[in-house]
């Protein structure tokens, strides 16, 4: 039914296996077999599969399971996963097999599989395969049609947790997370410089449509205008969405004409990331992107934490992406410890959970909060007779700790703002941030570029990283890492220095040192100091 059409190896990677929607159906398939496999080998618990290709353009897809508290899979499956749909047609059944023999899984027993998938038109064609999958096994498998990514994760921990983290339905998600915010709220919808009033850009994806059901069922507790809606010729993630706005640092298409320091949000594709937005009274843009979320947030719940003379430990957990003035604000101002670790949500996850409070955020905007349960239990406790402890656990109820929720992020930061009395001049006000500059440079292979210490240092080619020091130490406050590409040939650059002048050259420079070292491919890049390709 689903033969394979594509002979290029792909890879089990941070995002799932991610591709031109064409070459799919037979991965998808393949997914469906293993996830009825996972839940079996985990008892009988739920097992998520999502199929999204996030912040991607509209004509890719992707799919990736998610494991019965919410996580992402297990690493050890991942290469099970990548071993399973590359093999060929012929092999297929004997693989499946192996894996069965290998894991000593007991195909008798049962197993259950909740699919969801975004609003791209080929997803439909796609969930179908992974349910056929399933059943192929003689697994149970529910559909959940279109929902976010985070919703996926959401019915899994609920459904695993016997309905203890909410009822695992679309309904249940919007109850838990409107009564949360509304009782923080109280009633007060504007406060200080607070305003009642928010442009949210959709990405053209799933979340613009579960924001306007938010709308429907929040009775104006917040006035969210809702743009990039997804119908109209408007395609996903183009010219808008979290990514478009982080990248580019300017609004997305479909802007309406506001005031300045009006707060706008930006989403992606699935709902998974988020940023904040506005233009100043000169027009000039400025962005407030997941690193401005995590501190918001740190120094929110430090303030709770010790109002409630609770001895707990809060930590905050950033990639090399962060922006370096957002590290020195939370170490030396909010007094948080940081922990750094590689790009990619699970990675960030983990580490978060070392800590009774642990914070994540991604520059990107992908990020939540998670408690430990003896965190919980203390806060619990001290909510008897507590006011502050009654905050904190409606804070807890608010966020999605699966992962990360642009829109229970959102939330969050709104109950922040609104609490403070602060606007988005107010909120940036905390610390200037460095210039900082991306850049994708083309490569032959990916995979010549290795490093270590959480990326921000590059170990192979050797000399490479030993270049890059050469070229940072003529920078102030200069600072850049290379690192591959997690689903495609191209080695990522991030420089950032104290002038934007001197981060767009550092940037330059060291995508020039990554064309000559590591194999690149495509036109050099050009010096923006004159313009004139070197």
């Amino acid at each position: 039914m689903y033969p394979k059409v594509s002979k290029e190896t792909i890879q089990y990677g941070t995002a799932g296996f991610r591709g031109k929607a064409e070459l799919l159906d037979s991965v998808m398939f393949r997914m469906g077999v293993l996830a009825t496999l996972r839940s079996r080998f985990r008892e009988g618990s739920v097992i998520g599969v999502m199929i999204t290709a996030s912040h991607n353009p509209e004509p890719d897809n992707g799919v990736k399971l998610i494991d019965p508290k919410g996580e992402m899979l297990e690493s050890s499956w991942e290469k099970i996963a990548t071993d399973l749909v590359n093999v060929s047609d012929q092999e297929l059944e004997q693989h499946v097999a192996n894996i069965i023999k290998d894991n000593q899984i007991d195909i008798t027993s049962s197993s259950y599989v909740y699919v969801g998938m975004d609003n791209r038109y080929h997803s439909p064609r796609l969930l179908k395969a992974v349910a056929d999958g399933v059943i192929a096994l003689k697994g149970n498998v529910r559909e959940f049609g279109i929902v976010t990514t985070p919703m996926m994760h959401f019915f899994v921990v609920a459904a695993n947790t016997k309905e203890a983290y909410g009822k695992p339905t679309e309904e249940g998600y919007y109850d838990k997370l409107i009564s949360a915010f509304e009782k923080l709220r109280n009633g007060q919808l504007e406060n200080g410089n607070y305003r009642n009033r928010l442009i949210f850009d959709g990405a053209n994806g799933v979340g613009a449509r579960k924001m306007l059901q938010f709308n429907k069922r929040m009775n104006k507790s917040l006035d969210v205008t809702v743009i990039n809606q997804g119908v109209g010729p408007g395609k996903i993630n183009e010219e808008c969405g979290a990514d478009h706005v982080k990248v580019q640092q300017k609004p997305p298409v479909g802007m309406p004409i506001v005031e300045p320091y009006t707060r706008c949000v930006s989403v992606d594709g699935d709902a998974d990331r988020v940023v904040y937005f506005f233009t100043d009274e000169t027009g000039q843009f400025r962005l407030l992107d997941g690193d401005r979320i995590a501190t918001l947030v740190a120094g929110y719940l430090m303030d709770l934490i010790q109002s409630c003379q609770l001895d707990l430990r809060l930590g905050l957990v950033q990639t090399a992406y962060a922006n370096g003035a957002s590290t020195d604000y939370i170490v030396n101002e909010l007094k948080v410890p940081v922990s750094c670790v590689p790009t990619g949500v699970k990675h960030l996850h983990h580490k978060a959970l070392e800590y009774d409070i642990g914070i994540y955020f991604e520059a990107n905007g992908h990020g939540t909060i998670v408690f430990s349960d003896s965190s919980k239990a203390a806060i619990s406790e001290a909510a008897k007779t507590n006011p502050k402890a009654q905050t904190l656990l409606l804070v807890i109820d608010l966020i999605n700790e699966t992962v990360g929720d642009a829109i229970s992020d959102m939330l969050l930061v709104e109950t922040i703002l609104n609490h403070k009395g602060w606007d988005v001049k107010d909120w940036i006000s905390s610390y200037a941030d460095l210039p900082n500059q991306q850049l994708k440079i083309q490569v032959k292979d990916r995979n010549v570029i290795q490093t270590t210490d959480a990326e921000r240092v590059c170990v192979k080619p050797e000399g490479l990283q030993d270049e890059i020091n050469q070229v940072v130490a003529n920078y102030k406050r200069g600072r850049a890492f290379v690192r591959p590409s997690g689903t495609e040939d191209v080695v990522r650059v991030y420089a950032e220095a104290s002038t934007r002048e001197d981060t767009l050259q550092l940037a330059y420079e060291v995508g020039r040192l990554v064309q000559k070292l590591a194999g690149g491919v495509g036109p050099e890049l050009v010096n923006p100091s004159n313009n004139a390709h070197l």
